[in-house]
């Protein structure tokens, strides 16, 4: 019988792709504070990548700093995956509650996020004609990522590896829908200040004219 503490169920997740989560599941094992904190290092992996790479491999030219498409590109998007995944899978009859479904998930992130650090260091220490080594780290934290997401889907949701791949192509879909809907709805709340920043500077030219 596994007794492991929520540190070592990470690493038991992350190190043993096929059965990590299916141990975590049965053990109703899984942190929200981890959950949450390899979140956030998701989102700082971001800014560090884009902001702070060797200057040999990609220049930042713009000189100004904005946090929001970063936000963006890691919590609204995770967020987007996890709410999508768990609607689907709700209709797909899964087993996942919208808890685990997040904590598996940030879970599976883990190495994707460790190859972002790994090569924005060593984008300070490598020369071009060295950068096979950096993407080979990339290749390796991407694929292992994307394999942990199917074992974390198809464990939390107990569903066969067809099913497991038709819900993750409706989550793509769903999440597609999902920001859609959000980029036409911060659309019309920046018509409506528009409009409403229009009326109030037409009554105080009128008052004070």
């Amino acid at each position: 019988m596994m007794d492991l503490t929520q540190r070592q169920w990470l690493k038991h997740a992350v190190t043993h792709i096929f059965e990590g989560f299916e141990d975590m599941r049965w053990k109703k094992s899984g942190s929200m504070k981890i959950a949450l904190f390899i979140l956030f290092m998701f989102f700082f992996a971001e800014i560090a990548h884009e902001r702070l790479y060797g200057f040999q491999f990609y220049a930042v030219y713009d000189r100004t700093f904005n946090i929001i498409p970063y936000f963006i590109k890691t919590i609204v998007l995770f967020m987007a995956w996890t709410v999508g995944n768990w609607s689907v899978c709700t209709i797909l009859d899964g087993e996942g509650t919208m808890k685990n479904i997040f904590i598996y998930s940030a879970y599976a992130l883990v190495p994707y996020i460790s190859q972002m650090y790994i090569n924005t260091i060593l984008s300070h220490f490598l020369v071009r004609d060295e950068y096979i080594f950096m993407q080979a780290v990339e290749i390796i934290g991407t694929l292992w990522t994307a394999i942990l997401i199917f074992s974390a889907v198809k464990s939390v949701h107990q569903y066969t590896i067809l099913k497991t791949f038709s819900a993750l192509f409706l989550t793509v879909v769903s999440m597609f829908i999902m920001l859609a809907l959000l980029v036409l709805f911060m659309a019309l709340i920046q018509q409506i200040y528009i409009f409403i920043s229009t009326v109030y500077m037409e009554i105080v030219y009128r008052i004070r004219a």
